[in-house]
């Protein structure tokens, strides 16, 4: 069995003074990809996460302080692919794969549009070209657990007050419609296959108190594709660890 935990740490630096590497030990994931570290490989504590037994994946953005994924692993990996061939989208270091045998985790940080039009059509080239690349890598690696944070509410469950929000980015239609397209072509939402509830939410503004009242968005997943339904164990949404505004998110795998 294995336990994967993705997790949008708003900074990673931030994260590890409110000892998130405390938290990481408790819980104690098989991996867990990390997604906004905001920091280049020489500021992260790589040793921390060593004495742990994790092996740091790491790809930062090329501007300081922005975006970033990362995968901390327990098992060593047979093969790392940092970004995915595109450098308009890896420069912003925003794709990370480490392969395990035929298996194959992917820790994937979608633009957000929230900061106007430009970012919006950059985010819906991102996601159109991500599932060209999706779908010619599962052409070599059919097995994929593709975690991350999306930016998207899929369903009207997935957000609070949906009616209010068809007008923002992360819950536009064009968006929700790229997403059931992606589900069509294959690919399981891990948590809807355990949990088919509303008020279940991985992220909430800083503002208004919205994560005290849970008002909140899911847009954090952990993806699989559909070949890898059978061993799929768990799901679940961990909204008690408080280093973001953010909660990880966490899938278990047989395998």
């Amino acid at each position: 069995m294995k336990k994967i935990i993705s997790y949008n740490l708003n900074g990673i630096r931030a994260a590890l003074k409110k000892d998130f590497t405390g938290w990481l030990q408790e819980k104690n994931p098989d991996m867990i990809c990390i997604q906004e570290t905001k920091a280049q490989p020489s500021d992260i504590d790589v040793d921390a996460f060593k004495e742990m037994g994790y092996e740091s994946l790491l790809h930062s953005a090329e501007r300081k302080g922005y975006s970033g994924v990362a995968i901390f692993t327990k098992h060593k990996p047979d093969h790392v692919e940092i970004g995915m061939g595109n450098p308009k989208y890896d420069a912003e270091g925003r794709v990370i794969r480490a392969d395990f045998g035929d298996i194959s985790l992917m820790s994937v940080y979608v633009p957000s549009g929230t900061m106007g039009d430009i970012r919006q059509d950059f985010k819906m080239e991102f996601l159109a070209d991500f599932q060209e690349y999706i779908t010619g890598l599962r052409k070599s690696r059919s097995k994929l657990i593709i975690c991350g944070d999306f930016n998207i509410c899929r369903l009207w469950i997935d957000i609070h007050a949906p009616e209010k929000h068809e007008d923002m980015s992360g819950f536009l239609p064009e968006e929700r419609d790229w997403f059931a397209g992606f589900i069509e072509t294959g690919i399981v939402d891990s948590f809807r296959e355990f949990n088919d509830q509303p008020m279940n939410y991985s992220w909430w503004s800083y503002r208004a108190g919205a994560r005290n009242k849970n008002l909140g968005w899911r847009i954090d997943y952990n993806l699989v594709t559909e070949n890898l339904k059978p061993i799929l164990k768990n799901a679940a949404i961990m909204p008690d660890a408080m280093h973001s505004d953010h909660c990880p998110v966490m899938v278990e795998l047989d395998f």
